[in-house]
């Protein structure tokens, strides 16, 4: 393992964990801004844009934003594997491998943007998923099912097992109350 990838599985675990973190319920604001766009203003899909794509609507229409988003996705949960042991390492795992198809999903995406040309005989860019579930609800489906075991596993990540405790490399696992005197 690089030397930059210890550390950030050891000493600067927390830290980057939390910044993951922050990442990732930002995206999550986003899609549900935009949902609620859709479903509680009842604005139409191309003006739901959520607060992001208010300000710079080409962006969230350009597949390189949610593109880049899912690598982002794909290399912190990949980056930050070594820093979960046991129970927690199994839910991260889970995590990382749901969201390895998100990000073929969207690479598949990007890639009819590239060549012009919709696959499926589609009028526009379309996932594999695509072909049976809406996009805003594929994706809010997408990014629940990547946020669960992430969220199991931190939770075993910070109230580890003693035996899981022992070989945490990092400062992550809160600390057990002490004895009331």
């Amino acid at each position: 393992m690089t030397a930059f990838r210890e550390r950030l599985n050891s000493a600067w675990h927390e830290r980057t964990l939390q910044l993951f973190t922050g990442i990732v319920l930002l995206h999550w604001a986003e899609h549900l801004t935009q949902a609620y766009q859709v479903y509680v203003l009842h604005w139409p899909m191309h003006h739901a844009l959520g607060f992001l794509g208010l300000a710079f609507p080409w962006l969230v229409h350009s597949e390189v934003l949610h593109y880049g988003y899912a690598v982002i996705m794909l290399v912190g949960i990949w980056a930050l594997v070594p820093g979960f042991v046991g129970k927690s390492r199994t839910w991260w795992m889970a995590a990382l491998i749901i969201q390895f198809w998100h990000h073929i999903e969207h690479a598949l995406l990007q890639l009819q943007v590239i060549l012009g040309t919709p696959f499926f005989g589609r009028s526009v860019p379309t996932s594999i998923a695509q072909l049976w579930f809406p996009r805003l609800e594929l994706h809010l489906f997408y990014n629940t099912i990547v946020f669960i075991p992430m969220v199991v596993a931190m939770v075993y990540h910070l109230v580890p097992a003693p035996h899981e405790r022992a070989a945490m490399r990092c400062s992550c696992a809160l600390q057990p109350r002490a004895a009331a005197a």
